[in-house]
C-alpha cells in the first residue's frame, strides 16, 4: 500500500464527516459514559442512609461525576471516575480514591524506535543491525489519584485533584502528573495547560499519541467560566518550562522569569462535543556570550480544534496548530530542543523558528463498547535559517486501532502504528509497530 495514500485517505474521511449530530441525540460514546456513571456506588461513613434532606446534594454530585468524562481538560487514556466514593455525615464532602492498571505490549520491525513510545522523531535513519526487532511491555500508565467533591457556604462548590502515574524510570517510578484544586470556576495548581485540547486528540494503544500532540501539564492559575451553556472562555498564568538549543559557549540559558500566559475561546453545541481556538504566549530569554548580553523573545502558538458526533457512531477529532517558539509543547518537537535556535549568521545570537502539525482522526462505534479508530498527523520544523542535512524537518504518524470494553471498567486495545521521519537532506525512514493494552480501572 502506498504510505502517502494511507495518510490522504484518513485526511479525507475527517474531512468528509463535518456534519453535527443534533444536540439532544445520544451518540455510541455518550451511551458508552452512560454505564460507566451507573457502576459508581456512595458509601455514607456513618453507615446510615442518606436523608432526603441530602438527597439533592448526592443528585449533584452524580452530575458532577457525569461531568468528569466531558471535562474540558479529560483525554481518553485517563482513568475513569472513582467506582466507590465516600459521603461525609453531614454530605458537604465525597471524596473518592481510583486509578487503573494499564499494561502495553509493542511489536517493531525493520528497525526499531528506542522507547516504548511511537515518536516518528526517534525513528533511526541508519538502524542498527543489532536492533532491527524489538518486543517490548511497559506498566507505564498505571495510575493512582484521589478526587475530593465539596461544597462550603462561602466558597461554594469545589473539588480538589491529586494524580500520580507510574510513568518514570523504565515505566516503574512513582511520579507526581496533576495536583490542583477547583473552586467554582477557578483552577489552581498543576494541571492540564489552558493551551491544548486532550478532548480533541484520537484514542490510541501507543502512549506517544498523535505526532502533533499538545497536552502540557504545568502549574497554573486558570478562570474559565461558561457563558449561556454553550460558550466557555478561559485565560490562565502558567509556570513556563521550555528547551532551547544552547551550547553553553556563544549562548546560554538565563533562568526562566516571566510566566506563560495561555487562553482559550469555545462553542459547544452539546456535550463532549465542541470547536475551540487556544493561544500561549511565551517569553524566551537567553544570553548571548559573544556581545554579553541577555535577550527576551516572543514566543507564541494557536490552536484550532474540534470533537464531534456527526452520526450515533461515528466521532471526528481535527487539530491544527502553528507558532514559533512554541516546540516545546508540541508533540514530537518536545524531544528536541527547538523554541529557540542558533543563528548560523550571526554568532551568540538566536530565533524562535515556526512549526506546524495538524491531526485528523475517525472514530466508529460498532456498539458503545466496541470501536475503530484511525488517525493521521504530522509535525512539521519550518526554521527560517540554514540547518544541518542532517536535521528533522517532518514526521508523519498513523494509527489503526480497535478497543472492546468488556466491562464498563475494563478495556483491550490493539492497534498498528506507522511513522515516517524525514530529514532536510530528503532521506527518510518508515517504522513500523502492532501494539496491545489492557487496562482495569477502579
Amino acid at each position: 500500500m502506498n504510505h502517502r495514500f494511507l495518510f490522504s485517505a484518513v485526511a479525507a474521511c475527517g474531512l468528509a464527516a463535518a456534519a453535527v449530530l443534533p444536540a439532544k441525540a445520544q451518540s455510541y460514546v455518550d451511551q458508552q459514559i452512560d454505564s460507566l456513571t451507573q457502576s459508581h456506588k456512595f458509601i455514607n461513613i456513618d453507615r446510615s442512609g442518606i436523608g432526603a434532606d441530602n438527597q439533592a446534594y448526592v443528585d449533584s454530585i452524580r452530575q458532577k461525576i457525569t461531568m468528569f468524562y466531558y471535562d474540558q481538560f479529560r483525554h481518553f487514556s485517563d482513568p475513569a471516575a472513582p467506582y466507590f466514593l465516600f459521603m461525609s455525615k453531614d454530605a458537604n464532602l465525597a471524596m473518592g480514591i481510583g486509578g487503573c492498571v494499564r499494561l502495553r505490549g509493542y511489536f517493531d520491525w525493520g528497525g526499531a524506535i528506542p522507547a516504548s513510545g511511537f515518536a516518528p522523531y526517534l525513528i533511526p535513519m541508519t538502524p542498527d543491525p543489532t536492533n532491527m526487532r524489538q518486543l517490548g511491555t511497559t506498566p507505564a500508565g498505571s495510575t493512582l489519584f484521589f478526587r475530593v467533591l465539596g461544597r462550603n457556604k462561602t466558597l461554594g462548590d469545589y473539588q480538589l485533584y491529586i494524580e500520580a502515574n507510574f510513568n518514570g524510570y523504565q515505566g516503574r517510578d512513582f511520579h507526581l502528573k496533576k495536583a490542583y484544586a477547583m473552586i467554582n470556576d477557578f483552577t489552581i495548581g498543576y494541571a492540564n495547560s489552558t493551551f491544548g485540547d486532550p478532548a480533541a486528540l484520537p484514542p490510541t494503544v501507543d502512549a506517544q499519541g498523535p505526532n502533533n500532540k499538545i497536552s502540557p501539564t504545568s502549574t497554573l492559575i486558570r478562570y474559565m467560566p461558561t457563558i449561556k451553556d454553550h460558550w466557555v472562555v478561559a485565560a490562565s498564568i502558567e509556570t513556563p518550562s521550555n528547551q532551547l538549543a544552547v551550547d553553553n559557549v556563544q549562548t546560554k540559558k538565563v533562568t526562566n522569569w516571566v510566566p506563560d500566559f495561555a487562553v482559550f475561546g469555545q462553542y459547544q453545541w452539546a456535550r463532549g462535543q465542541h470547536v475551540r481556538l487556544a493561544g500561549i504566549l511565551r517569553t524566551l530569554s537567553y544570553r548571548n556570550m559573544v556581545a554579553e548580553q541577555n535577550h527576551n523573545i516572543a514566543g507564541w502558538g494557536v490552536e484550532l480544534s474540534s470533537v464531534a458526533h456527526p452520526a450515533y457512531p461515528l466521532t471526528t477529532y481535527v487539530t491544527l496548530s502553528y507558532g514559533k517558539g512554541y516546540q516545546s509543547l508540541c508533540g514530537d518537537m518536545m524531544i528536541g530542543a527547538y523554541d529557540l535556535t542558533g543563528d548560523p549568521d550571526q554568532p551568540g545570537m538566536m530565533y524562535a523558528p515556526a512549526s506546524f502539525g495538524w491531526c485528523v482522526g475517525v472514530q466508529y462505534n460498532f456498539r458503545p463498547n466496541l470501536f475503530m479508530s484511525v488517525s493521521a498527523s504530522q509535525n512539521r520544523y519550518l526554521p527560517s535559517k540554514t540547518v544541518s542535512p542532517d536535521e528533522y524537518k517532518y514526521g508523519l504518524c498513523g494509527d489503526v486501532n480497535i478497543f472492546w470494553n468488556l466491562t464498563p471498567r475494563m478495556q483491550v486495545g490493539a492497534e498498528f502504528d506507522l511513522g515516517m521521519r524525514r530529514n532536510f537532506s530528503g532521506e527518510h525512514r518508515w517504522a513500523r509497530r502492532i501494539g496491545a493494552m489492557a487496562q482495569f480501572s477502579f
